[in-house]
C-alpha cells in the first residue's frame, strides 16, 4: 500500500511537469502570436500542394481509380503489378539507378569544385565566372545546342567532324541509337548540373571567417588540401547537406533531357525512367491509381536515399584536428 501512495505521488509531478510545459508552451506561441500569422500562409499553401497531395497519392495508390470511375480499393494490387508484370517498369528502375548513381555523386563533387574554384578568384570577377557556369542551369532551350551538335544528318557538328577526320562513312543517328542515348542524356545532364546547389557552395564558401585559415596554420595545416580537410569542408555542413539533397533529387527526377533530346519514349526504353513510366500512366493512360504507386515508389526511393548520403555527410564531413 506504501509503495503505490509513493508510486502516485512520484507521477503527480511528472504529470504537473508535463502540464507545465504546455501551459509554457501555450503562453510562447500567445506572446509571438504575429510571427505564426505571418508564417501561417506558407505554411497553408505548403500543406495543401506538398503535404495533402502526398498522402492522396499514397491512398490513391491502393484504388483502380482511372479519372472516369469512382475508385475501387484494390490494396496490393497496383504494388505486386509493378514489380511483377511490368518489365518496363523494371527497365525504369534499372535506367533510374544507373543515372542517379553516375551524375548524382559527379554533379555533386562538380559543384563544388567549380565552386572552390571560383571562389579563389579576384572578386571583380568572380561574379562573372559564376554566371558563366551557372547560366546553362536556366537556360530554357539549352537542347538546342545539344540537338545541333548532335544531330543525324551529316550538317550536326558531331557527324561533321567524325566524318572530315575519317572516323566514319555515314552520319549516325545518335539519339536513335541505344547505344548512346544514355550517355549522351548523361553528359547533358552534368553539363547542365551546375544549379542550386553550386550557388549554395559558393555562398558557404564566402561565408568562412578568414581568422580560422589562419588558426589553422598556427594548428599545423600547412597547404590548401589540409585547409580544404580540416576548415572548409567541417564549416560548409549545412551547405554540403542541401547540396547533397538537391543533387540527389534532380538525378532521380531526371526525365525532360530525354525528352528534349530523344523523344518519348526513347528507342526501345533504352532511357525510360521512373519519371516517365509515371508520366505514362499519369498524363496519358489516366491511370491514377497505378501511376500513384509509381509516384509512392520513387517518393521512397527518393527518401532513402536522401537519409542515407544525410548520414555519410555527417561520418565524413566532421571537424578533425590537424593534430590528431
Amino acid at each position: 500500500m506504501a509503495t503505490k501512495t509513493a508510486m502516485a505521488k512520484a507521477e503527480k509531478p511528472a504529470a504537473s511537469r508535463e502540464l507545465t510545459k504546455a501551459q509554457w508552451k501555450w503562453k510562447e506561441a500567445k506572446q509571438n502570436w504575429v510571427a505564426y500569422v505571418m508564417v501561417a500562409p506558407y505554411m497553408i499553401i505548403f500543406a495543401m500542394f506538398t503535404i495533402v497531395p502526398v498522402f492522396l497519392s499514397i491512398f490513391m495508390s491502393f484504388t483502380d481509380f482511372n479519372m472516369l470511375e469512382m475508385p475501387n480499393m484494390v490494396w496490393m494490387k497496383n504494388y505486386v503489378t509493378l514489380f511483377f508484370d511490368d518489365d518496363i517498369f523494371l527497365i525504369a528502375i534499372k535506367n533510374t539507378f544507373i543515372f542517379a548513381v553516375i551524375v548524382g555523386p559527379s554533379s555533386y563533387l562538380m559543384s563544388f569544385l567549380v565552386a572552390w574554384f571560383i571562389n579563389e578568384l579576384p572578386p571583380k570577377i568572380r561574379s562573372l565566372v559564376t554566371l558563366v557556369f551557372y547560366a546553362p542551369s536556366i537556360s530554357g532551350q539549352v537542347y538546342l545546342i545539344w540537338g545541333t551538335l548532335f544531330s543525324s544528318d551529316s550538317y550536326g557538328w558531331a557527324n561533321a567532324w567524325l566524318s572530315k577526320l575519317g572516323f566514319i562513312d555515314e552520319p549516325i543517328n545518335w539519339f536513335k541509337d541505344e547505344k548512346y542515348v544514355m550517355p549522351l542524356c548523361i553528359v547533358v545532364s552534368l553539363w547542365m548540373s551546375l544549379g542550386t546547389s553550386f550557388l549554395a557552395f559558393i555562398a558557404g564558401l564566402q561565408g568562412i571567417d578568414s581568422a580560422q585559415y589562419e588558426a589553422g596554420a598556427v594548428d599545423g595545416v600547412r597547404n590548401r588540401w589540409q585547409e580544404l580537410y580540416y576548415i572548409t569542408l567541417p564549416n560548409m555542413k549545412p551547405q554540403l547537406m542541401f547540396g547533397a539533397i538537391m543533387s540527389i533529387t534532380g538525378s532521380f527526377g531526371f526525365g525532360a533531357v530525354v525528352d528534349a533530346l530523344a523523344g518519348f519514349p526513347s528507342v526501345n526504353y533504352c532511357a525510360h525512367t521512373i519519371v516517365h513510366h509515371l508520366s505514362d500512366y499519369g498524363g496519358q493512360r489516366y491511370e491514377i491509381g497505378y501511376s500513384s504507386a509509381i509516384a509512392v515508389v520513387l517518393f521512397l526511393i527518393m527518401v532513402g536515399a536522401n537519409m542515407l548520403v544525410k548520414k555519410i555527410i555527417c561520418l565524413l564531413y566532421t571537424s578533425p584536428s590537424p593534430r590528431d
